[in-house]
């Protein structure tokens, strides 16, 4: 069986697609200007400046985009700790340094565009929105990190494949993640702003799905090794904020990002184009692996089955209630009258 290559290896032969690919980026990324999709006229003083502090009556976001939004917003706050991430298991030197401060740089947009229009907006509590922020960049980020004790003590001991891979399927679910809470918001200044950020999240998306697919071609079965460990064991990095199981139940049910969403738009079209499931340059244990991959797919339709007959439960409960309160309003308008 031939030998790993080393990530300083692998560092190296992938270096000359990494420059192809950033010369790429850049003739493709659009520059733009947070500032200007912010409402700021219809901004107002918070109480320490004279004015009145945020009442949940002035948002005008539903709850399903109130929660997508804050949770896109809180996951873009940890931008710190995917830099690390990445410059630790990139390096920062050549191609690769330039490519880790650009995306860094290209990142930290989203963050800003998006606090400045949820508190202009009053769309949300910015209060919570502050103290969560806090909590969440102290807890960090690492792919690997919280998971089950039962999982292997070296399973997530992050590589260079690790990483890259691992972000492929990440930028892929995050951009259809804004560009979903876009259209949740239903307000057209939310939905213009969504759409700027989910554009620069296809462009990082594709940058890692090309280095990741050259990789493949070096090393396939080095590189289906990790495939196996991301995608059997992914959590996007929004799962160490506080309260996020909640979150994505919320998130979930009002169709932002359920599991039919993550198996049809991230998890499919990234296998499709690596051809995982019709290479056959696979050997030993990668084969076997192949194949546990597609079992996992196989998971995710049952899975998404399973919600999509949970979730038409909860919207027929919910519609009973609806229905009981309606009824009721009427007998009591009704002997009023």
């Amino acid at each position: 069986m031939a030998k790993d290559l080393t990530d300083l290896q692998l560092l190296t032969e992938l270096e000359p697609v990494v420059e192809k690919n950033i010369n790429r980026h850049l003739t493709m990324r659009k520059d733009w200007n947070p500032h200007d999709y912010i409402p700021w006229s219809d901004g107002k003083n918070y109480y320490a400046l004279g004015g009145k502090d945020w009442d949940p009556e002035q948002s005008k976001l539903s709850e399903v985009a109130q929660v997508a939004m804050l949770t896109n917003l809180l996951t873009e706050d940890n931008l710190p700790s995917y830099h690390r991430e990445i410059a630790m298991n990139f390096s920062m030197d050549g191609p690769w340094g330039f490519w880790v401060n650009r995306w860094t740089a290209e990142e930290n947009r989203h963050g800003i565009a998006l606090r400045d229009y949820l508190v202009v907006t009053r769309a949300v509590d910015p209060v919570e929105l502050e103290q969560l922020r806090i909590e969440q960049v102290t807890r960090g980020f690492s792919p690997g990190q919280n998971q089950q004790l039962a999982v292997e003590a070296d399973l997530f001991a992050e590589s260079l494949f690790d990483s890259v891979i691992y972000v492929t399927f990440q930028e892929l679910a995050t951009r259809v993640s804004h560009r979903n809470t876009g259209k949740a918001c239903e307000e057209p200044v939310a939905d213009q702003l969504l759409q700027r950020i989910s554009a620069d999240e296809n462009l990082h998306m594709i940058f890692y799905r090309d280095v990741s697919a050259a990789g493949f071609d070096i090393a396939p079965n080095q590189a289906m090794r990790a495939l196996h460990k991301v995608l059997t064991h992914f959590r996007m990095p929004g799962y160490t904020i506080p309260d996020f199981r909640r979150k994505a139940v919320t998130i979930a049910s009002g169709g932002v990002y359920d599991p039919r969403i993550h198996l049809d738009d991230v998890v499919m079209p990234v296998l499709k184009k690596w051809r995982i499931l019709e290479r056959d340059d696979f050997t030993g244990d990668a084969n076997r692996l192949r194949d546990e991959v597609a079992a996992h797919v196989e998971e995710l339709e049952d899975t998404c089955v399973k919600f999509e007959v949970a979730k038409q439960r909860r919207l027929e409960r919910i519609a009973k209630v609806a229905e009981k309160r309606a009824a009721k309003n009427l007998l009591v308008g009704s002997s009023a009258s």
